[in-house]
């Protein structure tokens, strides 16, 4: 899993060398924005996917955080180019992470240096390889998502993910792979790390970002293929029983890729196995990552 380079503002340094002072702010108060890319294997070499999109969703992270971050979005492209390159990955997930160091204890932290580091690894399919054809078993959580105005859904802040911990931790210990929170008004939000798609006679449906959710560049490149494939996709509060009578589930996310969901609350949906549009969706992203098919949307970021 461990690669043998982390790259750590603007050096280089050995996986094993990469710590930080028990000081540090993010470690006390969650002070710190990060990002999931993926690069897939193509013909052509390594290539990342919608690398600009991500390293510019880490910069307006940081924006909203009040972190200052000392490096552009472009400057940031090159490091996880090269990160991927010095580590000899073929496919592999990149962490990009900017945080708060050691500096002071205060809760007002923009005293306390920044930090960036970017991290590459080998990591498998998020919720299992078999779940990416046969799905997995999801319940609803207890806890909601968070509310407007007291964080932000948006942007991919460190503490903020203190609420999804919550809620996969019951669903695993409940014997599901993921859970689903509500938001604060008790409409179908998100997964713990993952967005929500839900199929219905024919229809297919997403909650908009009122919903407290993360707008995901792998959901947006989903909606994408939904309407290259003639779906319109409808932006609405869901409640959870839509969940139950759905035809069709499925996530998505750097991490989970595309996931069909086959039960939620022990109840199947559909016939209980990945649903047609589900698998269409699937083969078409897949292509698309892989080099088997054109990338006709600039996705496709090569290394080499």
């Amino acid at each position: 899993m461990a690669a043998e380079y982390i790259w750590r503002n603007g050096e280089f340094i050995r996986w094993e060398d990469a710590t930080v002072h028990v000081t540090a702010h993010a470690l006390h108060y969650g002070s710190s924005v990060f990002e999931g890319i993926r690069a897939y294997a193509t013909p052509e070499g390594p290539a990342v996917f919608r690398l600009q999109d991500h390293t510019q969703r880490l910069i307006d992270g940081c924006k909203v955080a009040r972190i200052a971050i000392p490096y552009t979005a472009e400057q940031l492209d090159e490091a996880i180019i090269e990160t991927i390159k010095r580590n000899g990955h073929e496919s592999c997930y990149i962490r990009p992470l900017a945080f708060r160091g050691a500096g002071g204890l205060g809760v007002e932290g923009r005293k306390a240096p920044t930090e960036v580091i970017i991290l590459t690894m080998d990591w498998g399919r998020y919720l299992g390889q078999e779940a990416i054809d046969n799905g997995v078993d999801v319940q609803i959580s207890s806890w909601r998502r968070i509310a407007p105005n007291t964080m932000t859904s948006l942007a991919k802040i460190g503490g903020q993910y203190v609420s999804s911990q919550f809620i996969t931790m019951e669903a695993k210990d409940n014997g599901f792979a993921e859970g689903i929170g509500l938001d604060v008004n008790g409409y179908i939000s998100e997964g713990a790390g993952e967005n929500i798609f839900v199929v219905s006679k024919g229809k297919v449906y997403t909650p908009g970002n009122w919903s407290s959710i993360l707008m995901g560049i792998t959901r947006d490149s989903v909606i994408t293929i939904l309407n290259e494939m003639g779906y319109e996709v409808h932006f609405e509060n869901m409640v959870r029983e839509m969940l139950y009578l759905a035809d069709e589930i499925f996530f998505t996310g750097t991490a989970a890729e595309i996931t069909p969901i086959r039960s939620v609350d022990r109840m199947p949906i559909g016939t209980g196995t990945r649903g047609p549009i589900t698998k269409a969706v699937q083969e078409r992203f897949f292509a698309i990552v892989s080099g088997e098919q054109p990338d006709q949307y600039g996705w496709r970021t090569l290394v080499r």
